[in-house]
């Protein structure tokens, strides 16, 4: 599977739904399931899973698979990774975009917390190689695209795993690697009305 690049402003508002982007992602980690499965693996009702499942089809991101017959009919993701615009000049796009965005930090906040919350019950090697950690940089808006890229090729031969399981160490786990750089916020009241609420 490969990448699939949306933008059109219907489908980057139809994938921000967060239960929508909790089916996409267990379609690319478990591989292909009807509705009934989807169902049992989340907590929702199979009527639910099944309208969110055609909904990501409408717009190309899932797909069946031509076996089974009803709700028992198999769904698979169409790709590996899903992008988007980081800026257009189409203020509409712009704006389900950022919505979209926020939906998918929102989103990993949430499983960063799971796991803190339950990091004390995992071995402790686990422990110690997840580390949470930041670094200020000082850097061009083209170096802090270079230095993505780099982190992205890095990640390269992780990632191919996920589709060979001989290639994965024994002791393997799925992991999931966050990486995100953004200007920093200034304080020298240059950019920030006193007045306004405080923004992070």
């Amino acid at each position: 599977m490969n990448r699939r690049q949306l933008t059109d402003p219907r489908a980057l508002r139809a994938y921000a739904h967060p239960f929508r982007l909790t089916l996409i992602g267990l379609l690319r980690r478990e591989g292909a399931m009807t509705a009934t499965r989807a169902a049992e693996l989340t907590g929702e009702s199979v009527a639910s899973c099944s309208y969110h499942l055609r909904m990501l089809a409408k717009y190309g991101l899932a797909e069946q698979t031509g076996e089974g017959h009803g709700r028992e009919k198999p769904w698979r993701a169409t790709s590996a990774f899903t992008s988007w615009p980081g800026y257009t000049a189409d203020p509409e796009v712009q704006e389900a975009a950022t919505a979209l965005s926020l939906a998918v930090v929102e989103r990993y906040f949430t499983e960063a917390t799971r796991w803190l919350e339950n990091r004390h019950t995992e071995p402790a090697d686990w422990q110690e190689a997840a580390p949470l950690g930041d670094a200020t940089i000082f850097v061009t808006a083209a170096e802090l695209k270079e230095l993505d890229e780099k982190i992205w090729e890095l990640l390269q031969p992780y990632i191919r795993r996920a589709d060979d399981p001989e290639q994965r160490p024994a002791t393997a786990r799925r992991v999931s690697y966050v990486h995100f750089g953004h200007p920093a916020r200034e304080f020298d009241g240059k950019t920030q009305d006193a007045t306004e609420e405080p923004r992070s």
